[in-house]
């Protein structure tokens, strides 16, 4: 969303009601986004906040975009707007799963990952940081799209199946893929060949970002050069 000069006084609101609605909308978004573990927010949702009192066409286009510049500016977070589907890697028929609204909306740190980790990541969440690490590097590796059968046949090397709904880290391990669906880290698709219906996993917005942190880069080079050895020495 493009930031905008328009002052409030011009919808006859005066700048400290309009400072108020764009304070309430961005502790909903974070709010929103701490309680939901990322989920995207609906711009109908935002809308209804701001629209509840106050009731001109283009009073949440301007508050959001005032939001968007002091999330940036203040808190430094991007908000990006989601896209129901982005250009597919391969030229076959498509039917987007996502469970993104084409008008809905994530926030992503702007904070170096290194200072991320340090100040930010919650240590008690490590292994749900691990595992979203895993899955974004297994598709990654494979050109950033992946069949849903390949994906659990890698998972399933690690001792994960997506049977296991008891799995005593991470208990639904099929939700917990789903849910990284859900956090835009991956986009869920499926496509009609000759073999018939096939479901797939490409990198969402969140995982496109991560995989441009040279520390993730570093990270996984480390891993499939051990593996590598490992291979070797057996």
């Amino acid at each position: 969303m493009e930031t905008s000069e328009v002052n409030f006084s011009q919808f006859g609101i005066s700048e400290e009601e309009g400072d108020k609605l764009v304070a309430e909308v961005i502790r909903y978004i974070l709010f929103k986004t701490h309680q939901n573990s990322g989920c995207p927010i609906k711009r109908d949702e935002l809308t209804q906040l701001i629209t509840k009192t106050y009731h001109h066409r283009s009073l949440p286009t301007i508050v959001l975009n005032k939001a968007t510049t002091k999330l940036s500016s203040i808190f430094g977070y991007d908000m990006k707007e989601l896209q129901r589907s982005r250009p597919s890697s391969t030229n076959q028929p498509r039917s987007s799963q996502s469970s993104a609204d084409p008008k809905s909306y994530i926030i992503t740190s702007q904070l170096n990952p290194e200072v991320y980790r340090k100040h930010v990541e919650d240590s008690s969440k490590s292994h749900l940081t691990g595992f979203t690490f895993v899955v974004i590097g297994i598709v990654y590796l494979a050109g950033g799209k992946i069949t849903e059968e390949n994906l659990w046949q890698h998972l399933g090397r690690l001792g994960l199946s997506q049977d296991d709904e008891r799995h005593t880290i991470f208990g639904n391990t099929k939700q917990a893929v789903e849910t990284l669906v859900q956090q835009r880290y991956l986009q869920k698709d499926k496509s009609n060949g000759p073999e018939g219906l096939t479901l797939y996993y490409e990198l969402a917005e969140r995982g496109l970002q991560a995989t441009t942190s040279s520390s993730f880069k570093e990270s996984l080079s480390q891993i499939v050069t051990s593996e590598a050895v490992a291979i070797e020495l057996d």
